[in-house]
């Protein structure tokens, strides 16, 4: 994406670094606060009509509400789970672009509520219809796409590759929008709208592939080594006094014609040094 690039290149110092242990600082309040009073979750979800009525602060708590209520064992497990695979991708893809692809799965989120609360007459409430859950499930599909040769151990038990997984869930995730309504659709469209740009919309993903980028890195590291190395080497060297080009850019080197052999002088000793035989 050049325009993803132009931004970077200008508001790429912004991004916020290691934005998946805020995630899961923010999933681990919200698991938090269900256990302590459940109730309160009832009042950060995402309603646009309450919203238009003044309770604006459900424009962001719905981000606290955790993707799904299990036991701590398996809560555990997902917020480790998801540390992981966010941490890999912001450091494949840079801390910008995963900025991006967050926030706009976030924005995105947002909107189409806004907007399927409008179609729907402005005046309903969709509980937890638009929640974090299919954020979540955007950062999987994306590490799956990214690695997709990884493997992670299935139940705990099974090794299977993330490729694997990530076609299992959008089989279904297909299934759901089949059997659900238009107010299902729309929030799974919008909540992964971000994954769809991102992996159908780019004509280069290969540059994001780890192994390109381990390629570019050892090339990169290569030529670097290359330079340092090449620095104590130089061009011309007299062989009187031993200076060379770095010694001074105002000195000239000449060889000598009448000496045999390669000899190279300075402008001070090429005509004042005793000719080699």
């Amino acid at each position: 994406m050049n325009f993803l690039n132009k931004m970077e290149r200008r508001f790429g110092r912004y991004a916020l670094t290691n934005l998946s242990l805020y995630i899961v600082l923010t999933y681990a309040a919200g698991y938090l606060l269900y256990m302590i009073t459940p109730q309160v979750l009832t009042y950060m979800t995402l309603e646009p009509a309450m919203i238009l009525r003044g309770q604006v602060w459900r424009i962001v708590s719905w981000l606290l509400i955790p993707p799904s209520t299990q036991n701590i064992f398996f809560i555990l497990i997902t917020l480790m789970f998801y540390y992981s695979i966010g941490t890999s991708l912001e450091r494949t893809w840079g801390a910008f672009r995963y900025n991006v692809y967050i926030f706009s799965g976030i924005l995105m989120t947002i909107i189409g509520a806004f907007i399927l609360n409008f179609v729907l007459g402005g005046n309903v409430l969709f509980g937890g219809l638009f929640s974090t859950y299919y954020i979540s499930m955007s950062i999987f599909l994306a590490y799956a796409a990214t690695y997709p040769d990884n493997q992670v151990l299935f139940m705990m038990i099974i090794p299977l590759k993330i490729k694997w997984l990530g076609v299992a869930y959008v089989l279904m995730i297909l299934a759901e929008m089949i059997q659900s309504g238009w107010a299902v659709r729309v929030a799974i469209i919008c909540s992964l709208m971000n994954f769809i740009i991102f992996f159908f919309m780019t004509r280069n993903m290969s540059r994001y592939n780890p192994r390109e980028i381990h390629r570019r890195k050892e090339f990169q590291r290569a030529v670097h080594r290359s330079q340092v190395n090449n620095k104590g080497i130089t061009k011309h060297k007299c062989a009187i006094c031993g200076r060379t080009e770095k010694d001074g850019e105002h000195l000239e080197f000449r060889f000598c014609s009448k000496c045999n052999g390669n000899y190279e002088y300075c402008q001070d000793h090429l005509f004042t040094h005793t000719h080699i035989r």
